[in-house]
């Protein structure tokens, strides 16, 4: 380590997120005594983003609400944060990062949770005043003016920020439109099944879902008006909310020389591949135990335990990566509840009636269950963690059976 970094520096942190939070924490909570700095390229100390596309949006979640702590919490705890001047490059010779403003700071362990950006639609136009994305409290806060009764609404996307975002233009009054490239909302990550009972729910709450659609142009001068698709359609617009899926921040690790491959490459440690920089959350590619292999998970449960394998691994505990991946999704009053990974599976079993909006699908792979996706149906899904971690085997018609209780599986 260079004279630059002294013996009294600690650990920076790059994000100001859920992960970049839980890692300053959990350090102090494993006793680590060193500094520890938060730097952040937004002037709010970190806060959750799930809300953002539902209760924030829909107005009824305060920004206070947000902040995983408020600032007297970081101060008792020695956590320093720096906010609104972000780290734009950093010297792993000399250990030190450098900030918006000129300012260099020495570090002994970099944490790199840099979150990731929204991908961006390349159409000419989408650069105008009225196409919104949703990863900020500064997008939703410009969005929120835009969501009037009566306002016409396009979302470009059909994953889960684009469908809660439908959800709350509904709730709010607005008139929504979804367009699709793919043959069906939420392609990449559920069913055909659980794709078509949410095109149904939005369609029969208002939503006009178009799957299928290539977007030809945007039309407008100053704003954009319509978006007109390739078969001829157009549709008018007031707000645009494209929700096309998320780039991980992985320029300063690139910038750097570390590893990059769909995300900041980590072990099992959260160890990138240089050892005194850790990298943990939505921009890091990380090897998870449980499921084998490495992965980049965009998932705030994932990013907190990520984070707390980065903690342990600089004060010397060496906790690994192997939580079982889930995630949810709140639309309407449908929370969609989901454990495990279903990509490679075999069998779908469904366990009660989509037309109730209370059910439950189990994705199986060799027997085995590998993913569950629970609506309204909280008890299933805590369960369904329980069932997927131990990695348990059911048949298709012991699962499908509302009388055999889900519990029963557990034992063997």
């Amino acid at each position: 380590m260079s004279a630059s970094s002294t013996s009294e520096a600690g650990v920076i942190i790059v994000g100001a997120g859920q992960a970049g939070s839980e890692v300053a924490t959990s350090l102090r909570q494993h006793g680590y005594g060193g500094t520890i700095t938060i730097i952040g390229d937004e002037c709010y100390l970190p806060y959750r983003r799930p809300p953002l596309s539902k209760g924030f949006l829909f107005g009824e979640d305060t920004l206070e609400s947000l902040l995983i702590r408020n600032e007297a919490m970081y101060a008792k705890l020695g956590i320093d944060c720096r906010l609104g001047n972000g780290v734009v490059a950093i010297d792993r010779e000399a250990h030190t990062v450098e900030l918006q403003d000129g300012a260099r700071l020495g570090y002994a362990w970099l944490v790199l949770a840099t979150g990731g950006a929204p991908r961006r639609v390349s159409l000419p136009g989408a650069e105008r005043g009225n196409v919104h994305y949703v990863r900020s409290i500064p997008d939703i806060l410009a969005l929120q003016a835009a969501f009037r009764p009566g306002q016409r609404l396009v979302v470009i996307g059909g994953g889960y920020i684009g469908l809660e975002a439908a959800a709350v233009g509904i709730k709010k009054g607005l008139t929504v439109t979804v367009l699709e490239a793919l043959p069906r909302v939420l392609a990449r990550v559920a069913a055909p099944e659980i794709s078509a009972f949410y095109e149904q729910a939005h369609r029969r709450r208002g939503v006009d879902v178009r799957t299928g659609v290539t977007i030809q142009s945007l039309e407008g001068r100053e704003r954009v008006d319509a978006v007109v698709l390739a078969d001829g359609s157009r549709i008018a617009a007031d707000v645009l909310i494209v929700g096309i899926g998320l780039v991980p921040g992985t320029g300063l690790a690139e910038r750097a020389g570390l590893e990059v491959n769909n995300g900041i490459v980590v072990d099992r440690f959260a160890r990138t591949s240089d050892p005194d920089i850790l990298a943990a959350g939505d921009c890091a590619n990380h090897e998870n135990e449980f499921l084998g292999r490495s992965v980049r998970l965009e998932s705030v449960p994932s990013a907190l335990d990520q984070a707390r394998v980065a903690a342990s691994t600089i004060a010397g505990k060496s906790l690994s990566s192997a939580a079982v991946p889930w995630f949810w999704s709140d639309q309407y009053n449908l929370k969609l509840q989901m454990v495990g990974l279903s990509q490679g599976y075999e069998e779908f079993v469904l366990r009660g009636d989509p037309a109730t909006e209370s059910f439950s699908a189990f994705y199986l792979r060799d027997g085995v269950i590998i993913s569950v996706d629970a609506i309204n149906r909280p008890q299933d899904f805590a369960l369904a963690k329980r069932l997927v971690a131990g990695r348990v085997r059911a048949s298709a018609t012991r699962l499908s059976d509302e009388a055999l209780a889900l519990k029963d599986l557990l034992a063997g």
